[in-house]
């Protein structure tokens, strides 16, 4: 057997002497009493009975160890023109500085802070300054609307919020404040206190009795110790979309997280404390939270945290001068960013102006990789190229090309095979494993490894229905796909109504509550759409109440602002069309999947269920008048 073979299979035959191994790594303050507690089942907990920080583990203890001038975070802001740097010995007392500023407002260990911030160093400070004080961090992405920040306040009740008093797009300033305090008004659990970060570009207005300037919550220069926390207490919460439009509070626990993060760092990405890692994401996604923040700190790398686009800042080349520039090894991005700069840069011209002989590797992840933009980058990059798969609830990595324990041949389309700990099935409906090729439900048998989600924020019975109820025994991914005779693992489509836009997981639930909320409107359908840029692009379908006499754009018009209020511009949605009726089966449901592969293209045969096969050249018609299906372009193209 592989080196690969011989790491996969201990990991399954022997999980506790695996990750007790990998957990060596970490610094504990007090050993675990059992490395997997199953006594709970099927809620399993890693660790119990130890404790740490997090905190202490991704920056005092470097500095402890003699990377106290080695640099930690490198800050680069092509929409503010700003660069910054800070040492690990600045990072940890900056942390420690701010959370002496928490604790100052009653900020204590278990208590909720909501961090709605852009991509600024302070974002980072006050994650890693809650992980310090062991208060439980919820961030929310800064694109997100009042409606929807709100419900993520009222889930976390936090008794601080941390923001800023705007972000920055390419051409605009976008005030945060106005948002926050809209949001703030939605609820019932109104934090305490908001510590807002003034940028200089849009100064916010303070309302003296709930908030507070940045520099004002330092200003008395106390600085916090690392408290010690249970291995399972929450870390933080984070809020994916979920089927209902009610967000889902995804749950991370300190130890397991930190064992399994610091694990993938030299054995999926291959990097070594030291190096230059950059996760071109967001902080408000997983991936922000697991691989620009944490993982990379763990391990002694030097983090990049960059304000800006693939394109447009000020152009495709973008991407490339921040490796040169600042000695990136290694790059973690979505294949959007990609499919976005080739079409700017088809010939990759503007990647010959940079020194790239430092840059080793290329990972994608976010949505699937298709095998066309693997295939682009590649060639002009010259580095291998790893489409890797794995979720918000996951935490970190399912299936990947784990390097650092041996490199396996790429698969166009595939994510390679599954990464050491994660025992992955594929089941049919009947709940009996597929053969190799043969579509199903992709699945990991319980327990998973450490890092992944152990539950959902209060939420114990929402868990078990969403993720372990249909496949017991199985945490169910909610996607489709299959492996083939050499376990590489094929990821198809989601098998729920979650659509994937530029690698950001939304709910078309959540989207057609916003639209069935217009007064003229009596039903409507949202559906995800195949786009060539950023993967999908949501389309609504509107019926509209009888005696309704309205010009159809107008209406359009008004519920794709609604989407923009209550989602925020991160939905993309900007396309609707209005219908006679929609294509339902005889029990009433609407068959979105029909109607999707209608507007993608595709092949279709008529649901034997459908209650009227007439409808579907209604819909291609409807679907026609806004573009649909477009036309394929690039190889394979008919």
């Amino acid at each position: 057997m592989s080196r690969f073979d011989d790491t996969y299979r201990r990991s399954l035959d022997d999980p506790e002497g695996f990750w007790a191994d990998a957990a060596a790594s970490i610094d504990w303050i007090e050993p675990w009493d059992r490395v997997l507690d199953d006594s709970a089942a099927p809620f399993y907990r890693w660790f119990k009975g130890g404790r740490l920080n997090t905190c202490h583990n991704a920056l005092d203890r470097h500095v402890e160890a003699g990377r106290a001038d080695q640099l930690a975070l490198i800050y680069d802001s092509p929409l503010a023109s700003t660069k910054a740097t800070f040492t690990y010995r600045e990072l940890r007392d900056a942390v420690a500085r701010f959370a002496g500023g928490l604790a100052a407002q009653g900020v204590e260990r278990g208590d909720r802070v909501v961090v709605y911030m852009p991509m600024v160093p302070e974002a980072l400070i006050a994650m890693l300054a809650c992980a310090r004080l062991g208060a439980i961090h919820s961030v929310v992405f800064g694109g997100f609307a009042a409606h929807e920040l709100a419900s993520r306040i009222e889930d976390a009740k936090p008794k601080v919020v941390v923001s800023a008093s705007c972000g920055i797009e390419p051409g605009r300033v976008v005030a945060y404040k106005p948002l926050l305090d809209a949001a703030i008004d939605l609820v019932e659990a109104k934090p305490e206190r908001c510590i807002v970060l003034q940028r200089p570009m849009l100064e916010a207005e303070l309302d003296p009795r709930r908030d507070l300037a940045w520099d004002e919550a330092l200003g008395s220069g106390v600085t916090a110790p690392c408290v010690p926390v249970d291995a399972t207490d929450p870390l933080y919460i984070l809020y994916t979309s979920g089927t209902t439009g009610q967000p889902k509070g995804i749950v991370r626990d300190h130890g397991g997280h930190a064992v399994a993060l610091e694990w993938t760092m030299k054995n999926v990405y291959d990097v070594e404390p030291g190096e230059v890692y950059w996760a071109a994401s967001d902080v408000g996604w997983v991936v922000g939270h697991s691989y620009i923040v944490y993982a990379p700190l763990l391990h002694g790398c030097t983090t990049v945290l960059y304000e800006g686009k693939p394109i447009g800042t000020p152009d495709a080349g973008a991407f490339w001068r921040v490796i040169a520039e600042h000695g990136v090894t290694t790059l973690f991005t979505a294949p959007t960013a990609f499919r976005a700069i080739r079409q700017q840069d088809p010939d990759g011209r503007l990647i010959g102006e940079y020194d790239l002989s430092g840059f080793r590797t290329l990972f994608l992840a976010g949505e699937r990789c298709d095998p066309e933009t693997l295939r682009w980058a590649e060639e002009k990059l010259g580095v291998p190229v790893i489409d890797h798969w794995w979720q918000t609830e996951t935490g970190w990595a399912i299936a990947a090309n784990c390097l650092g324990i041996e490199r396996l041949p790429v698969v166009p389309g595939s994510p390679t095979r599954a990464v050491p700990g994660w025992d992955l099935r594929v089941l049919g409906g009947d709940g009996n494993e597929r053969p190799p090729g043969e579509i199903g439900s992709l699945v990991v048998k319980l327990p998973m490894p450490p890092g992944s989600s152990p539950t959902l924020w209060n939420a114990d019975e929402r868990f078990r229905e969403t993720y372990l109820s249909t496949f017991p025994g199985y945490y169910q991914t909610a996607d489709a796909g299959y492996l083939d005779e050499n376990g590489y693992v094929f990821v198809m489509a989601r098998t729920d109504d979650i659509i994937n836009v530029a690698g950001h997981r939304l709910s078309t639930g959540a989207m057609e509550e916003v639209l069935a909320s217009h007064s003229d409107v009596a039903e409507c359908a949202v559906i995800g759409v195949a786009d060539e840029l950023k993967g999908q692009l949501p389309v609504g379908f509107l019926v509209l109440k009888a005696g309704v006499n309205r010009p159809d754009a107008e209406l359009v018009a008004e519920v794709v602002q609604l989407v923009r209020e209550r989602i925020g511009p991160v939905a993309a949605f900007r396309t609707a069309t209005v219908v006679g009726r929609l294509p339902k089966t005889r029990s009433g449901k609407i068959l979105r999947g029909t109607m999707r592969r209608i507007a993608d293209g595709e092949e279709y045969a008529t649901p034997a269920t459908i209650e009227d096969p007439a409808v579907l050249g209604e819909m291609s018609e409807a679907l026609e008048g806004i573009g649909y299906p477009r036309p394929r372009v690039g190889p394979g193209a008919q």
